[in-house]
């Protein structure tokens, strides 16, 4: 549905039980270039927007209705911006910018990511990918702090997905780290785990800073 349902922005939106807001934005993932949640903001409350996934949605008789009540919708995921990327300056399909948002996945170089494969357009190997996971078990965020075993390295940009399953493979790291390279990217492997202060990894900062420089492929270019 998320391919081929135009959703109206601005349209109300009901659960089972009434109205529970409007439609605000939608939220692209740019691998399978597909609407993949709505951000429904609640009657007369700025800023507080809810995801709601599309299997929830039933746009089928012309109306947004969701398959929950008032009560679930409002156990749904705060939808912050900060965990999104613009859906690009000329929008997405048929919407305008400021009505779309992209989550912040990623290709390398233009090129698809896969174990031990080549970055795209370049000549340069990346290291073998023993590790990946399923997108929906990875609990990375944009901007979480990414900690090596020897210290704080940066905040995450992203996720490098593999488009023929949908697997994590690495976490970008944000410009501005402590290299200065445009881009770092951190096998899935190295992530030991993810709490309240961040993103742990089983490797130093000098391993970190020893892996190949890649050029990422940004959503929408």
């Amino acid at each position: 549905m998320g391919e081929t349902t135009q959703f109206t922005i601005g349209a109300e939106v009901s659960c089972t039980d009434g109205v529970c807001g409007d439609v605000s934005q939608v939220v692209v993932d740019p691998v399978a270039k597909a609407v993949t949640h709505l951000v429904v903001e609640p009657k007369h409350r700025s800023g507080l927007g809810r995801l709601v996934p599309l299997d929830l949605v039933d746009a089928t008789t012309g109306e947004i209705r969701l398959r929950c009540n008032t009560a679930e919708f409002e156990q749904l995921e705060h939808a912050e911006e900060t965990q999104f990327l613009p859906g690009g300056l000329g929008g997405y399909g048929g919407y305008g910018p400021g009505e779309a948002l992209s989550w912040p996945y990623y290709g390398l170089g233009g090129g698809v990511l896969g174990g031990g494969g080549m970055l795209g357009g370049g000549n340069l190997s990346l290291p073998v990918v023993r590790d990946t996971l399923p997108l929906g078990e990875v609990a990375v965020r944009r901007g979480d702090q990414v900690h090596a075993t020897d210290g704080d390295i940066g905040r995450v940009q992203g996720l490098v997905i593999d488009p023929s399953n949908h697997h994590v493979t690495h976490v970008l790291l944000q410009e501005g780290h402590l290299w200065g390279r445009k881009e770092v990217a951190i096998p899935i492997g190295a992530v030991t785990g993810v709490d309240e202060h961040g993103i742990g990894l089983n490797i130093t900062k000098e391993e970190v800073a020893d892996l190949p420089p890649v050029e990422a492929a940004h959503p929408g270019s």
